[in-house]
């Protein structure tokens, strides 16, 4: 690159923009831990109380227009901080979206929802995202969603995750635009938001020369696979929108495989709703979201 560019070697990139590089001969491990004790230390929560999860399991964030109004400036500030962690921490993903939705008007139930997010970072500093060198180029995606999961407008909850090889590359946690009408089609749209991401990381690697058929994409509902694999549209299915059946156009294409996967091995289930600790843990190491001194 020096020879095309005007550029300085500053020797192994180690800090960039809040982000910690531990580049090693089995891997790279990429954290925040520095960014995220500042974080804390900003927000008065550096000798807080750990907790073991980002959320409670029955957490439901509402409203509350009757709640305690909180400072909207600082909420926002502490939204902010918690959204460029996302950057190397998946697993507080969905805790933070869930959180920004009330950022017009934040009450104490919302600034304790926060707090609870900022214990869980406290007691899990040093985790990060492992990428392991050696393991075989493929893409794959997973798709799940939380059928009804927004209290205040019963929007679903769609999560995606995909992968390249054993890597983490890409995720998302997003309230879908439109209700619903069944489990069904909750996981039909978030299966074809996946499906979208997918093609587009197909057609990237193919200008850098990786040609690849048929993408995996693994969803654990059975109706949703059926739909689209299936090209008679009926009345069970008419309330489902034509745009989402783009994703039946590119699996009889063969452009995406969509294929069955047990809910227990679904990986995306940690970006659409909360779980419990033991389940909570598995799906994050899944992720390949590991301690520091596990691969340092």
């Amino acid at each position: 690159m020096r020879e095309q560019y005007q550029m300085s070697m500053m020797g192994e990139l180690k800090f960039f923009l809040g982000l910690q590089i531990h580049q090693q001969s089995n891997g790279i491990f990429i954290s925040q831990e520095k960014y995220l004790k500042d974080c804390l230390k900003k927000f008065g929560m550096q000798d807080c109380k750990g907790y073991m999860t980002p959320m409670p399991t029955k957490s439901h964030l509402g409203l509350d227009a009757n709640g305690k109004e909180f400072d909207q400036k600082v909420y926002r500030s502490m939204i902010g901080s918690l959204l460029y962690l996302c950057a190397s921490r998946p697993d507080i993903m969905l805790s933070v979206c869930m959180c920004a939705r009330f950022q017009a008007a934040p009450k104490e139930s919302h600034h304790s929802a926060v707090k609870q997010i900022l214990r869980y970072l406290a007691y899990t500093p040093t985790l990060g995202l492992w990428y392991p060198k050696g393991s075989e180029f493929d893409l794959v995606g997973f798709s799940d969603a939380d059928y009804a999961g927004d209290k205040v407008d019963r929007k679903s909850t769609s999560g995606t995750c995909h992968f390249l090889g054993r890597s983490l590359v890409c995720w998302s946690s997003k309230k879908q635009n439109c209700v619903s009408l069944s489990t069904a089609e909750s996981e039909y749209i978030a299966a074809g938001s996946c499906c979208a991401q997918l093609l587009w990381m197909k057609q990237t690697l193919k200008d850098y020369g990786i040609h690849l058929k048929q993408v995996p994409l693994y969803c654990d509902n059975e109706s949703a696979i059926k739909i689209a694999n299936n090209p008679v549209q009926h009345s069970k299915t008419k309330h489902i929108e034509i745009r989402h059946h783009f994703l039946r156009d590119h699996v009889m294409k063969e452009d995406i495989d969509i294929i069955h996967v047990n809910t227990e091995e679904q990986l995306a289930d940690i970006f659409t709703k909360p779980l419990d600790e033991k389940r909570f843990c598995k799906l994050r190491c899944g992720l390949n979201i590991l301690e520091s001194s596990n691969v340092l």
